[in-house]
């Protein structure tokens, strides 16, 4: 977390200055990654997914919560009746042991809250870290003493052992995907992230056009929207898209130890708690799920550096020249003298 941290600060310090910080040259230098197109896609093909599951498991003509008894063998201790997990033109992935559930509608409803708790996570994170980190950068001694110390109070806590205690005295009752996406993002996230905006508040603020608003009478808050935020978009959206991998695992290790989303709800981490004891007689419900996730952080984390790099000028001026030998050698015939000829 502490080198994405500075990452972000050395991406956010440098894309401050005007002739980098047009969306032009962002998307120019996002196209010139490949890993981070084909990343985008991907993050692109599993939000489709997400939104799309009500289709998708009309279409297979199955939902993530019947039962169907009939497809597995009770006789060996509930495990699908066919190969590959009973999988057929009726289950197109198979179906859970013990329980018969389609495999397919869990795994693409399971995308849904997976990346919605991860993706609302992010929001609240965003939110209260900017204004936070703002309030402390441009707020009088008091205030960014006592908003510092807040945040590393938070800074300190640990999510899992957190987490595990606020979810245990919070009532059934309350919709749980909302409950471990608040969590997430009220114990870590956004201390992180107001740390970083008060670093970058600190820096902007004592620019000549910052100064010459706060002098010329401009509010604080006047201030900060008209001149602080536009220099504070670059380490913000560079630091959010790191954190929603983060969010991802967080979620899935949370449902994994039984204490996040509750059946009969889908979702990643808790097919992984009911799968680990079926790894042997039916490895499917084990590996597509682990797959799903593997696949999901693995994508956003290629594409939130794929953000920081097009965010951060040297890294870009960097994928313009390039280290490759092939590159260097085009550069050094191009700087060596032409020849003279010979005029004989």
């Amino acid at each position: 977390m502490s080198d994405a941290l500075v990452a972000v600060e050395t991406a956010g310090t440098e894309s401050s200055v005007p002739a980098v910080s047009g969306a032009r040259q962002f998307w120019r230098r996002l196209r010139a990654q490949r890993a981070a197109l084909v990343a985008a896609a991907v993050v692109a093909l599993l939000v489709l997914i997400a939104l799309a599951a009500p289709l998708l498991t009309a279409l297979e003509g199955q939902d993530p919560t019947t039962y169907h008894p009939s497809l597995i063998d009770s006789a060996r201790g509930g495990v699908p009746v066919g190969s590959f997990g009973g999988m057929s033109a009726d289950h197109w992935l198979g179906v859970e042991p013990q329980t018969g559930r389609d495999l397919f509608a869990r795994l693409v409803y399971g995308a849904r809250v997976s990346l919605g708790v991860a993706l609302a996570a992010v929001v609240v994170q965003v939110i209260l870290g900017v204004v936070i980190g703002v309030a402390a950068g441009l707020g009088n001694r008091w205030v960014d003493l006592v908003l510092s110390r807040i945040t590393d109070i938070f800074v300190s806590m640990p999510l899992m052992i957190m987490a595990l205690a606020l979810l245990a005295v919070v009532p059934n009752g309350f919709p749980r995907p909302v409950l471990v996406a608040l969590i997430i993002a009220l114990v870590s996230g956004w201390s992180t992230t107001a740390k970083m905006v008060r670093a970058q508040t600190l820096t902007l603020k004592n620019l000549d056009y910052v100064a010459a608003s706060r002098l010329s009478g401009w509010s604080t808050w006047r201030t900060a929207v008209r001149e602080l935020l536009p220099g504070l978009a670059a380490p913000v959206i560079t630091y959010a898209a790191l954190l929603i991998p983060t969010n991802i695992s967080a979620e899935a290790a949370l449902s994994f130890l039984g204490v996040g989303v509750k059946p009969p709800t889908p979702s990643w981490g808790q097919m992984l708690t009911s799968a680990d004891v079926w790894y042997q007689a039916a490895p499917q419900y084990l590996l597509l799920p682990a797959a799903a996730l593997f696949v999901t952080v693995f994508a956003m984390t290629v594409l939130g550096d794929g953000v920081r790099v097009a965010l951060d000028p040297r890294a870009a001026s960097r994928l313009r020249v390039g280290t490759g030998r092939k590159r260097e050698d085009r550069a050094r015939t191009a700087a060596a003298p032409v020849p003279e000829e010979d005029p004989a």
